[in-house]
């Protein structure tokens, strides 16, 4: 599958989750993210930085792609949030 495709899916899917789209908090927690407001994923971007880095120092790879999953992931969330594409 495209790179591409695969993105323009995901943030589909993060569109779906908005309040504004009837993102249910209580079956997805990226509504449940949402619900709770920017600090909520702005939160989590922090956490997963951090893990990231420390991940790295420890020189463990299978944590550095673990955590650098969670971190971008969480970052399409805040993107999708603003609106940006």
């Amino acid at each position: 599958m495209n790179a591409d495709l695969v993105l323009t899916e995901l943030m589909a899917v993060l569109k779906s989750r908005l309040p504004s789209a009837g993102g249910d908090p209580d079956s997805s927690y990226v509504a449940k993210l949402y619900a709770k407001g920017p600090d909520a994923f702005l939160k989590k971007i922090g956490e997963e930085a951090t893990e990231l880095v420390m991940a790295a120092k420890d020189q463990n790879q299978q944590a550095v792609v673990s955590e650098t999953a969670d971190l971008w992931f969480h970052c399409l969330v805040a993107l999708n949030y603003y609106n940006v594409d």
